[in-house]
């Protein structure tokens, strides 16, 4: 593809190279060196002048680098691209961190999102490309430069019209916040399937670490009940909603998250629910000896989307449709 550059760093190289095959370019070229006291020097090793630039990073915490680490380099890595007269330059991050908190609840309050949109702009960024990224509108308003907000919502449709069949499904929100993008996804369900699926939601509120809220809304007796939500941590809010399910009759539970964090107790929490089926995508990378993929087995579920961002830079570097990819899936 004439004039078109993508780099990826770190822990998102294995995923660069899929996106890279899936466009049919190769990955360019990056110095990445360390120095003895934690800093580092990042550089473009081929030419970039002129060039429609993606610089891919998920930005996750894992062994070794925080997420903040990762940040700072994705947008060391910017700032060089544009130094060397790139023409414009596209951050791809499949997971865009610190995005949790977007607003103020209580006095004093940080907004992260706000802030992380600050330090790409400072960085001349043309435009920021994530997944199911916590809150749509929070993240749109936040920036300044252009945003590409994808989803894997036609993914997980094709996935759940095969596994539930002709059985009667429903869509649950395991919290009022994420209702919007359960009523989205459950809106795609009904179309693919062609017929009614229902829907429920139930009540959350955190506070301090601690979660409260019982009240559960909705149609889930003798249903497939997919369980939708963003990220899975801790496990607790899909442990939860899935109890609840159960409780009102759901025949099965499924839990299904674009980005599949799993911090430490995730494993005991989600094993000991009652859950059926889990599934994520590779969007945040199982580690090696992963316990919770361990812990679920053949239960855990890992849908790939270097597809899905492959077409999206595609699309964005001819001037295609991004709406339409989202709606058809890639």
């Amino acid at each position: 593809m004439d004039n078109l550059s993508l780099f990826a760093l770190g822990s998102s190289l294995p995923f660069g190279e899929a996106v890279a095959k899936n466009l049919g370019v190769a990955l360019a070229s990056l110095e990445d060196r360390a120095f003895e006291d934690g800093e580092f020097k990042i550089r473009p090793l081929a030419s970039v002048r002129g060039h429609d630039v993606y610089a891919l990073f998920s930005l996750h915490g894992e062994a070794g680098a925080s997420s903040a680490d990762k940040l700072l380099k994705l947008l060391f890595l910017i700032g060089a691209l544009k130094d060397a007269g790139a023409a414009r330059v596209t951050a791809v991050t499949p997971y865009l961190c610190f995005s949790r908190k977007d607003r103020r609840t209580k006095p004093r309050d940080p907004i992260t999102t706000r802030y992380v949109a600050q330090l790409f702009e400072a960085m001349r960024t043309d435009a920021v490309m994530t997944v199911d990224v916590h809150n749509i509108a929070a993240f749109e308003n936040a920036f300044r430069c252009e945003t590409i907000p994808l989803d894997a919502h036609a993914l997980f449709a094709r996935h759940f019209g095969s596994v539930i069949g002709v059985a009667p499904a429903a869509v649950v929100s395991p919290d009022l916040g994420g209702e919007k993008r359960a009523e989205l996804f459950r809106q795609r369900l009904e179309r693919m399937l062609r017929r009614p699926v229902a829907k429920a939601f139930m009540d959350k509120t955190r506070s301090e670490g601690r979660v409260s809220g019982d009240i559960f809304a909705g149609d889930v007796a003798g249903r497939e009940a997919v369980i939708l939500d963003d990220l899975i941590a801790g496990g607790g809010t899909a442990a939860r909603a899935a109890v609840a399910c159960r409780a009102h009759g759901a025949a099965r539970v499924f839990v299904a998250a674009t980005h599949g964090v799993f911090v430490s107790k995730a494993a005991q929490t989600l094993c000991a629910a009652p859950i059926d089926g889990v599934v994520v995508t590779d969007s945040v990378p199982l580690q090696e000896n992963d316990p919770t993929a361990a812990s679920l087995g053949d239960r855990l579920t890992v849908i790939p989307i270097a597809g899905l961002l492959a077409e999206a830079i595609r699309r964005r570097h001819e001037n295609g449709s991004i709406t339409r990819l989202l709606e058809e899936g890639p």
